[in-house]
């Protein structure tokens, strides 16, 4: 439980090294957090739906519906700057730049040039669907790669962001 509220004692610290089971506990929390949500979502809906048509059920639904929204978005802005810290930091234990997560954006340009030739002129649609299918390939990519560096184990002893999480001697315990 605790590795899962590391992060947000580690509000914005975006130097240094994040073991694996602190990254995704901080995810599957977020996970759950979102679970928890939806089903406040759900329930609401639901006796929305079985209380029928009445409209000012339906007011009063559509209300409380906005209420748990925004309160949910609250709690996801409040979780970015965390969720982002943490794989940084994440990043920075396989040795690897903070900046790979911007990696799976940055061909999104591609696909805005894309469909900049695309809205400028009728002839240019075909190479502006090329490269807007080009750009979303690349950002999978990019994507698939950010996501194995993630789950990659990480570097053993001190790199160039810092020394290791798990210890200077983690590796000879059974040795």
């Amino acid at each position: 439980m605790d590795w899962m509220f590391l992060p947000l004692k580690r509000y914005a610290e975006f130097s240094g090294r994040s073991r694996r089971m602190e990254y995704w506990m901080f995810f599957l929390f977020q996970m759950l957090v979102g679970i928890a949500f939806w089903g406040v979502l759900m329930t609401i809906g639901g006796a929305a739906l079985m209380a029928g048509g009445n409209l000012n059920s339906l007011v009063a639904t559509g209300g409380a519906l906005m209420m748990v929204i925004g309160l949910w978005s609250i709690v996801n802005l409040a979780l970015f700057i965390p969720a982002l810290a943490v794989g940084v930091r994440r990043l920075h234990d396989t040795n690897h730049s903070g900046w790979w997560l911007l990696a799976p954006v940055a061909p999104y340009l591609l696909t805005f040039a894309a469909a900049g030739m695309a809205a400028s002129s009728s002839n240019n649609a075909a190479g502006a669907g090329i490269l807007a299918l080009l750009g979303g390939l690349a950002s999978l990519g990019l994507l698939v790669t950010v996501i194995v560096f993630l789950f990659m184990d990480g570097t053993r002893g001190d790199n160039r962001f810092g020394p290791d999480p798990k210890g200077p001697n983690h590796g000879e315990v059974f040795a």
